[in-house]
C-alpha cells in the first residue's frame, strides 16, 4: 500500500536526517517504528505526510509511493486527499475550540458515519462535545487528536508518540484503540518510544538508528532479539532473571549480618 524506497531527507544544507530508508506498509496493517530521540522517527512521518517543508526539511533522494503512485512531490493537502493523515506529537489540538469544533476541523465535509465512528471509539468525547478542548485531560486530548484525524476517514493514519506523557493505564488504552482502528480497516504507522505497547499492536516493526533502518521484521520476532530487548524492552529475559536473583541475594545479605551482630 505504502512504499518508501531509498528515502533520504535533509534539513537545511547540513543536517541529513534520513539515509536511504526502505520500508513497506501493507493495506490495513500496523507498522511500528521504534528508535531513540533523534533517530529520525518524526522526520519519517513528516516525509510521508508532506509536512517536511513546514520544518525546513526536504526529500533529497528516493521515493514515497501510495498504491504505486508517487506522492513525495505532493503537498500536505494533496496527500490528505489521497487518504494519509498525521496525528502530530504533543497532540496540538485547538484548545479554545470545543470538542465538536475540533472534530469538524478534521474534515469540514465529514459524513455522519465518520463522527459516529469517532464517538464509538471515544464515548467520553461525545459526552464533552460542547466543552473546550483545553479543559480535557491529557488522555482525552490525545483521543481528540486521533478522533480529529479519523474524521477524514483516512486509509493510513500516522501516529507520532500517542502515548507520550500518559499514565500507564492510558498507554494501555491507547494501544487498544490503535488495535481497534486497525481492525476497522485503517492502516497505521505507529511511531513510539513505548516499545512494549507498539510491538503488541503492530504486525511488523522497524528500528531506526541515526536515520537508518537498523532492524526490521515481524514484531514478535523483533521483540525476541537481544538488541530490542536490551534497548527498548528493559533487557533480555535471562538477564532479568539474573538481576532478580542478584537483587534477592543482596536483600538477604543485610538480614544475615544483622543476625550475627545481635548474637
Amino acid at each position: 500500500m505504502l512504499t518508501l524506497s531509498g528515502l533520504t531527507v535533509r534539513y537545511g544544507r547540513s543536517v541529513q536526517a534520513l539515509h536511504g530508508i526502505d520500508l513497506e506498509l501493507a493495506a490495513g496493517s500496523v507498522l511500528a517504528v521504534l528508535g531513540s530521540n533523534g533517530a529520525g522517527k518524526t522526520t519519517l512521518l513528516r516525509a510521508i505526510s508532506g509536512t517536511l517543508a513546514l520544518h525546513r526539511g526536504t526529500v533529497t533522494g528516493g521515493t514515497i509511493a501510495l498504491g504505486g503512485d508517487r506522492i513525495d512531490k505532493l503537498d500536505a493537502a494533496a496527500i490528505v486527499r489521497r487518504g494519509i493523515v498525521q496525528v502530530p506529537e504533543n497532540r496540538q489540538i485547538f484548545t479554545r475550540m470545543t470538542v465538536e469544533e475540533n472534530l469538524r476541523a478534521g474534515a469540514l465535509a465529514a459524513r455522519a458515519s465518520a463522527r459516529d465512528r469517532v464517538y464509538g471509539l471515544f464515548p467520553q468525547l461525545a459526552e464533552r462535545g460542547s466543552q473546550r478542548a483545553g479543559l480535557l485531560s491529557g488522555g482525552e486530548q490525545q483521543m481528540l487528536a486521533i478522533g480529529r484525524a479519523l474524521m477524514s476517514q483516512p486509509k493510513i493514519l500516522l501516529l507520532d508518540e500517542p502515548s507520550l506523557g500518559l499514565a500507564p493505564r492510558l498507554v494501555t488504552r491507547i494501544g487498544r484503540i490503535v488495535a481497534e482502528i486497525h481492525q476497522q480497516g485503517t492502516a497505521v504507522v505507529l511511531v513510539e518510544q513505548n516499545a512494549t505497547m507498539a510491538l503488541r499492536v503492530a504486525e511488523h516493526a522497524a528500528v531506526l538508528e541515526v536515520g537508518r533502518v537498523a532492524l526490521r521484521g515481524a514484531s514478535a520476532e523483533l521483540a525476541e532479539t537481544d538488541q530490542v530487548q536490551r534497548l527498548y524492552l528493559g533487557g533480555h529475559a535471562e538477564s532479568d532473571r539474573t538481576a532478580e536473583a542478584e537483587a534477592a541475594a543482596a536483600a538477604a545479605a543485610p538480614r544475615r549480618t544483622l543476625t550475627r551482630w545481635q548474637r
